[in-house]
Order: structure tokens, then sequence, then C-alpha cells
């Protein structure tokens, strides 16, 4: 089982993501939008741009 993205509606109408690891935790969740495709267009930027995306440390320690 791989890693998958959830399209969810909340109470408001507003839209949303999460990426869920293999074992079903989250691993991360988007901001809400306003639209569902709004939200697809969230989850095709993670899936374009976090292959290359660096991780800065900005705790200071």
């Amino acid at each position: 089982m791989a890693a998958k993205f959830e399209i969810k509606k909340a109470a408001d109408g507003q839209y949303h993501f999460v990426l869920k690891a293999p074992n079903g935790e989250i691993i991360c969740q988007s901001e809400r939008y306003t639209t569902k495709q709004s939200a697809q267009n969230g989850v095709e930027s993670i899936r374009t741009n976090a292959p290359s995306a660096e991780l800065v440390d900005v705790t200071g320690e």
C-alpha cells in the first residue's frame, strides 16, 4: 500500500486535503480551499514541487 492524498469537505463547505502514510497516519494537512478544484491544484503542487523541496532548519538548534 502506498501513501495517498484524500480530499475532504468540511462542515462549512470548504475543502482540504490530507496526505496519509501507508499505515493510515496523517503526514500533512492542507489549508482550506473554497473550491474542490483549488484543493486538487494543491495536491498537484505538492506532487510537482515536493521532490525537489529543500529542508531548511530555522530552529537555531
